[in-house]
């Protein structure tokens, strides 16, 4: 096309960013590009100090936008994807994707209020400003106890609300803060893995608005537009408009694609929704192989949820989040755990450069002794879980498996120590999967911590789902009880299952992360 293609923006500086993004990847297609700034209902909002779910209607960032479209003012919208409405206006459609930058929200914390041994770091009933109704809820899920005050203004804006000690933390997205190059060493970042702290959808994409009817306009974009993401953010906009949502909703969806054994695309969907921001979300994981209809299969479960009756091989602790999190979602749970732990003292500790731990016991029972690692001794725990436990004592994980499969997280963590020196406190008879996936098996040091000792009992077949979250638990729960028939099963972990398996439970879901939240959601979407 020969015209120069005017690009409508509003006027913050992330917007403009985004729109300069924009005119870059055009410029370099060969193609002429100005912006013009128009202001927005968000942009005004923004300026009454207006909560985004205390506001009617949808659209607060784009509707100017979109009249300008429409009355041939600009050619092209650039938007921040997950502002956008799912229903587009007539004449109007979204020509195209930029890549993903980081889908991930962040934590900004004034130093003197981090606290490393709490979840996020916030310490207890932390003050923290966000305005966004996801966000809400699932921090207050997460962390009942803090205080959530609404906070406006753009990313500048709300991070010097945070230095002036108006807030103690807030929250952000990553990307707004790596696309402005902002500095915020003065604070500690706390950035929440998006398979966690789940983002909105479409959170980090940039959609490219167009009149349909500009098909030059239309073969232009094209050659800028990312398919990958594309197929990826469709099916997390097609549950927001499932769900009619817009900024009220305390809707996170997230959605990410790898390979598997066969080199077949699988789809991983993360989910976490609400009636509101104040109740308990539902927190689910999903995948396919096929996206046809996956986000209404989503959707059908998320509406067809009842409570349900939970039975967990687990003694809860007080701050436990599985057990608070299905309470609060109307279910029954009973958390019993038919093995006992027996304290192993330890003698003489090995000299090490790393120390990893393969169960929240571990963790436990080697600090409760007060060990003298030394200076410099690095941490690797087998998953998200172990590692809280070990941020209890003080300590900070280099190392968190993101796999449910074993040999996998030994090989990742075999890479990444090389040749070190590696400790492993374990459980007497520990069957040492991590271990046996070490290259330089010569500088492996097993060190016994404590000793499992099972107690069996007769438990009430009343229950819909039952998890196991070891092989001792299975094998005490099967010397006095059997699995009834349409009873779900969840297995925490392969060698879990593979101990089901022996005594004849064939069918069972494995949690797709080794902690609460994992275990929650393989619960829920069983």
């Amino acid at each position: 096309m020969d015209k120069k293609i005017i690009i409508g923006s509003r006027g913050s500086d992330l917007a403009l960013w985004q729109a300069n993004y924009t005119k870059e990847l055009l410029e370099e297609k060969g193609f002429q590009a100005e912006i013009k700034i128009i202001e927005t209902s968000g942009d005004r909002s923004q300026q009454w100090e207006t909560a985004f779910d205390k506001l009617e209607g949808k659209g607060f960032f784009t509707k100017e936008l979109e009249e300008a479209l429409l009355n041939n003012t600009i050619d092209l919208a650039v938007h921040s994807h997950k502002d956008v409405q799912t229903e587009m206006p007539d004449g109007l459609m979204i020509a195209g994707v930029s890549k993903r930058e980081d889908p991930s929200d962040v934590i900004l914390i004034r130093k003197e209020h981090y606290d490393e041994s709490k979840k996020f770091g916030l310490k207890e009933n932390a003050l923290v400003g966000t305005s966004s109704a996801r966000r809400k809820s699932q921090l207050s899920a997460f962390r009942p106890d803090v205080k959530i005050e609404d906070i406006r203004g753009n990313v500048p804006t709300r991070i010097k609300k945070l230095r002036e000690g108006k807030y103690e933390a807030i929250l952000l997205a990553m990307a707004g803060i790596e696309r402005l190059q902002l500095d915020v060493e003065d604070l500690h970042m706390e950035v929440l893995k998006p398979e966690e702290f789940v983002p909105a959808p479409a959170q980090g994409v940039l959609a490219w608005q167009t009149r349909e009817s500009d098909n030059d306009l239309l073969e232009a974009i094209d050659q800028i537009s990312n398919l990958d993401v594309l197929v990826r953010i469709n099916i997390e906009r097609q549950v927001l408009a499932m769900f009619d949502g817009g900024c009220q909703l305390p809707l996170g969806i997230y959605c990410d694609a790898d390979p598997d054994d066969e080199d077949r695309l699988k789809f991983r969907v993360w989910l976490s929704m609400g009636n509101t921001w104040k109740d308990q979300p539902l927190q689910m994981y999903f995948e396919t192989l096929d996206t046809d209809g996956f986000a209404d299969q989503i959707v059908d479960h998320v509406r067809n949820f009842k409570p349900l009756k939970v039975f967990v091989t687990k003694t809860f602790r007080e701050n436990d989040y599985l057990p608070q999190a299905l309470i609060r979602l109307g279910c029954t749970v009973q958390g019993k755990s038919l093995i006992e732990f027996k304290q192993i003292r330890i003698k003489e500790l090995p000299k090490t450069d790393w120390v990893f731990f393969s169960s929240k016991h571990a963790v436990r029972y080697f600090f409760n002794q007060k060990p003298d690692l030394g200076p410099g001794v690095k941490f690797g725990c087998i998953g998200t879980s172990t590692s809280a436990e070990l941020r209890s004592f003080g300590k900070r994980a280099d190392f968190i498996g993101q796999s449910t499969d074993v040999k996998l997280v030994g090989k990742q963590f075999s890479s990444k120590v090389g040749s070190s020196k590696v400790l492993f406190p374990i459980a007497r008879g520990s069957m040492q999967s991590i271990q046996w996936q070490m290259v330089k098996r010569e500088n492996v040091f097993n060190l016994e911590v404590y000793a499992t000792l099972k107690h069996s009992e007769e438990i009430a077949p009343d229950f819909d789902v039952l998890v196991f979250t070891s092989p001792s638990n299975v094998e005490a729960f099967f010397e006095k009880n059997t699995v009834p028939k349409g009873k779900r099963v969840v297995a925490m972990g392969e060698s879990t299952g593979k101990a089901l398996e022996k005594l004849k439970v064939k069918e069972y879901r494995m949690p797709q992360t080794f902690d609460d939240l994992g275990i929650l959601r393989a619960i829920l979407t069983v």
